[in-house]
């Protein structure tokens, strides 16, 4: 009985590096992070769970995402990476994570609490990917974390960012029109460059306020980046 179960697990491991498109040289690594306490539990042999797995891969989770965003989003002020780390570690992100390689069919569950519908509980999914991520950590190290965790997150991020309007300054103009007595101008600040490369910096003010500002290769150019960081600042 040993054996066959032995051949199952061996065969089920098989699997899912065939899914995530890595192989462990330390297959014990997989087997813990798949492992959830309730099995440990019930054979009451010292089989190690995924718990401080989890612990570490919510980390290196973390770091991952931040520094992708961080230096492939340079148009979001400090707030909007917040927001946007939150949504892509959140229990509900790594859910969907999870399932997109079944990874509910892979967990070693107790009888019980597969019964009950463990292999498919958000909170028992979203912990194992984590305990997942940091089984590729240890086993391979960060690069192969990286490319696991961004294989995921990369599409979310770039449904995340922000649409590009073709007028930031005609969007910037109707927006502050719904307030009456507000009134935009556009300042030019500096000018610089030989004549068949110039470069123009320009303000744009909310009334006395500088709410923005742009440059750029034209005084239209200046004055649209200009109008577009405001909108950035401004939440749109």
């Amino acid at each position: 009985m040993q054996k066959e179960n032995k051949r199952s697990r061996d065969t089920d491991c098989e699997k899912l590096c065939e899914k995530i498109g890595y192989r462990f040289k330390n297959k014990q690594l997989l087997l813990t992070a798949l492992t959830h306490s309730s099995y440990a539990n019930e054979l009451h042999d010292g089989t190690k769970y995924n718990e401080r797995l989890e612990f570490l891969g919510d980390s290196v989770l973390s770091i991952v995402v931040s520094d992708y965003i961080y230096l492939n989003c340079p148009e979001f002020p400090e707030g909007k990476l917040t927001k946007l780390r939150a949504s892509l570690v959140c229990e509900k992100s790594l859910y969907g994570y999870a399932k997109q390689i079944d990874l509910g069919e892979f967990l070693r569950l107790s009888k019980g609490e597969r019964k009950c519908g463990g292999d498919d509980r958000p909170s028992i999914l979203s912990d194992a990917f984590e305990a997942l991520i940091a089984a590729l950590y240890l086993d391979g190290g960060i690069e192969v974390a990286r490319k696991f965790i961004l294989r995921f997150v990369v599409p979310d991020i770039k449904s995340a960012r922000p649409v590009k309007y073709r007028d930031y300054k005609t969007v910037l103009q109707e927006i502050i029109q719904k307030n009456p007595g507000e009134r935009l101008s556009y300042e030019l600040v500096k000018e610089y460059g030989p004549d068949h490369d110039k470069h123009f910096v320009v303000e744009v003010h909310l009334n006395s306020n500088v709410i923005g500002k742009g440059g750029g290769r034209s005084k239209k150019d200046a004055e649209q980046e200009a109008a577009r960081v405001a909108l950035e600042l401004m939440g749109y």
